[in-house]
């Protein structure tokens, strides 16, 4: 893979210029901070997502934001006060519980609003489009607001949409064995599987999809080059 500098905080002005005389893109990588099973990181949202667009960038062009980490999800307020937020209380999460290291909540109405100040910037940086995606009710929210915020600023506004989601592979469940097999692919030592001593017969917890015992980093190949493709498509027309 190319080593050329493609990360918006790594470019020294002149970098910076070329790319975006090049390529006026911006790639936004909206990560979290949470509980994706006991053996995937923290962060795998952002590593999953910020991993095809450097390797986008590198082959099409345009320049990577850092990724997000706060993002909007469900909630559920109790009684004494606290609160669940996401997989703490999805149907693989039995009993109901606040997951370890799940860091991230911000409302949908504050995420909208940090959103549009991040393309404010944009736009003043001279950008003339934006491709966002990751955590998934990040992502939704991005698609919802994408036509409003293409005529409010003027610029191009590209994500993941559901009508292409069928033929989309990346990132399409919950720490299973899609996002296992990408994060293997991409860092394979921030993967451990050996915390599934009983194999497939082990249980999970906040784990949504086919059982991760099943990932490797072929898998994870085949399904990254693939989005690669098809995001590289898309992005191809900018200029």
């Amino acid at each position: 893979m190319s080593e050329e500098k493609v990360k918006y905080a790594e470019l020294r002005p002149a970098e910076f210029r070329r790319r975006l005389q090049q390529k006026p893109l911006a790639y936004l990588p909206l990560g979290t901070l949470e509980w994706h099973g006991e053996h995937l990181p923290l962060g795998a949202d952002a590593i999953q997502s910020e991993a095809l667009m450097i390797a986008c960038a590198q082959q099409y062009g345009g320049i990577v934001l850092p990724p997000l980490f706060l993002g909007p999800d469900r909630r559920l307020d109790r009684e004494d006060g606290s609160y669940l937020i996401g997989m703490d209380y999805a149907k693989s999460t039995s009993p109901e519980q606040p997951l370890t290291g799940s860091c991230y909540w911000v409302s949908y109405d504050f995420f909208k609003q940090l959103l549009e100040n991040i393309l404010e910037q944009l736009k003043r940086a001279g950008f003339k489009a934006v491709f966002a995606d990751g955590h998934g009710p990040s992502r939704r929210t991005w698609i919802e607001m994408t036509a409003t915020w293409e005529k409010k600023y003027g610029m191009q506004l590209l994500g993941i949409p559901e009508a292409i989601k069928g033929e989309w592979n990346y990132m399409i469940d919950h720490a299973a064995k899609n996002e296992t097999s990408i994060t293997m692919y991409v860092d394979a030592s921030l993967v451990d599987l050996s915390v599934f001593t009983q194999g497939e017969h082990s249980s999970l917890i906040g784990v949504n999809g086919e059982h991760p015992v099943y990932a490797s980093p072929e898998a994870g190949e085949l399904i990254f080059n693939k989005a690669v493709k098809q995001l590289g498509e898309r992005v191809k027309p900018i200029e």
